[in-house]
């Protein structure tokens, strides 16, 4: 794959204060004329020559962790394996909790000319039926809307916006991590990168080294190198989008049937135009013999896919018929990773997919990467030492995060759906006669204050956009 022009750039000097750049166009938040700097352990300011922060990964948490960063005061710059930067991949939907911090980063206008405002989320078994239904977003009385979009087109939004804030070389690509040391007398973490096109190797010193590397991260593999292969559930998932007419209210996204045998998730990832959205569309079919590499750029085959949804009638929504208009199909296992008892060190951390790779139940790991960028750099630039900021930041991150991996692997509110096709496998005429009113709000309930975003809690609570003092 060709190189994207300015794509590449040297390592250091993205701060507000580096190279090349105009320090009052360009440059992070400055309060009262000044840039924090990060301090080390012992309390020593980081020399001009070393990055404060090297995040190693561009992807949605990489560069909301830079923007927040930036916000912060904060110098960083970001390393990527790929050759370019593109947008790929399919829908994803961002919870209110998510988009509350994309909000005060400043991109909440621009979010909202990208994605859908989801208004309602509803089951139904494979003939149909609706089993439950829940509002979301503004609708459940969030001060922040849940949007459903594509992802590639929101990794471009959170880049542009880097590029923007930070200046055009904040990235560099073409760049894999070989290896870390931490050099405690220079209170410093020396990373080794290679360049994927020359070959040629260098050693960056950093104050802090910040894994956003998705599932295969590199980072988490030289902090925990004994760990296995990701854990699988024994479930094949395909992926697509297609341009159809809106179904339902049009901002309406909808679980249908069991993954113990077939389930379909669709939801719309574009505003209308000409009278048809993009839709985006989840297969999750089980497979437990399924063993081949968790790629999730893999290219899937129609006639494996299909054949499960022959006999389905869901009425308002074709679900062959959108599965056959889709240009491209993706197929992957659907796999986690077993939690952590620590993440990293006193300079080395992670974060997103490197950290706590969930299953896509809920719609929420996105979300949560966005949520561990902003608090990282709350405590970043409020901690007095980078030590100390860490430690801060993985006792509120970790336990929680691995809770939601807990419960997504018990199924979280899609137990819904399970329970239905064991008790009525050839539908049914009343809901009411196969859950109870107790059971249905329940699932739901517990499974939202795992993820800690109900609406009373997400509505108070305090900012993580640092205060900057003097």
């Amino acid at each position: 794959m060709g190189r994207r022009p300015g794509d590449r750039g040297a390592l250091r000097g993205h701060g507000p204060h580096g190279r090349g750049r105009d320090p009052g166009r360009h440059g992070a938040r400055e309060v009262h004329g000044r840039c924090r700097s990060l301090r080390g352990a012992r309390g020593a300011a980081v020399i001009d020559t070393l990055t404060d922060v090297l995040i190693v990964g561009a992807g949605i948490g990489g560069l909301a962790t830079a923007l927040s960063l930036h916000q912060a005061g904060i110098r960083c710059a970001l390393v990527d394996r790929a050759n370019q930067l593109a947008p790929l991949g399919v829908g994803i939907n961002l919870q209110p909790h998510a988009v509350r911090e994309l909000t005060e980063l400043g991109l909440g206008d621009e979010l909202a000319t990208i994605g859908v405002a989801t208004a309602e989320l509803i089951h139904y078994d494979r003939h149909g039926n609706r089993i439950w239904g829940e509002p979301r977003g503004l609708a459940a009385g969030y001060r922040w809307p849940q949007y459903s979009v594509h992802r590639g087109e929101l990794q471009m939004l959170l880049l542009r916006a880097v590029r923007e804030r930070l200046g055009p070389h904040a990235v560099t690509t073409s760049t894999s991590l070989e290896s870390l040391q931490e050099d405690e007398a220079a209170d410093a973490v020396v990373a080794t990168l290679r360049d994927r096109v020359t070959g040629e190797v260098r050693r960056e010193p950093a104050n802090v080294v910040i894994g956003a590397d998705g599932l295969y991260s590199a980072v988490r593999a030289h902090l925990h190198p004994d760990e296995g292969p990701p854990v699988r559930s024994g479930i094949r998932m395909w992926r697509g989008t297609a341009r159809r007419a809106p179904f339902l209210t049009g901002r309406s996204m909808i679980m249908a049937g069991c993954n113990s045998v077939a389930k379909f998730v669709a939801y719309p990832i574009s505003p209308t135009v000409d009278g048809s959205v993009t839709i985006n569309w989840v297969a999750e079919v089980a497979s437990p013999e399924d063993a081949r590499p968790a790629d999730w750029t893999a290219a899937g085959r129609l006639d494996e896919v299909l054949p499960h949804y022959a006999d389905w009638n869901l009425r308002w929504l074709n679900v062959r018929e959108l599965i056959r208009a889709s240009e491209r199909i993706l197929e992957y296992p659907m796999v986690d990773r077993d939690p952590l008892d620590r993440w990293g060190t006193s300079r080395t951390t992670l974060l997103g997919d490197a950290a706590h790779p969930m299953y896509p139940i809920g719609s929420n790991g996105g979300s949560q990467a966005i949520v561990d960028a902003r608090v990282l750099a709350h405590h970043l630039a409020s901690a007095p030492d980078a030590s100390t900021a860490l430690a801060r930041y993985e006792a509120d991150r970790r336990e929680p995060t691995a809770a939601i991996v807990l419960a997504n692997r018990a199924l979280g509110p899609e137990r819904i759906l399970r329970t239905v096709a064991e008790r009525a496998p050839d539908g049914f005429a009343r809901v009411e006669d196969v859950l109870s009113a107790l059971e249905l709000e329940e699932i739901g309930a517990a499974y939202k204050r795992t993820t800690s975003s109900d609406v009373a809690a997400l509505n108070s609570r305090p900012s993580w956009t640092p205060v900057l003092s003097h």
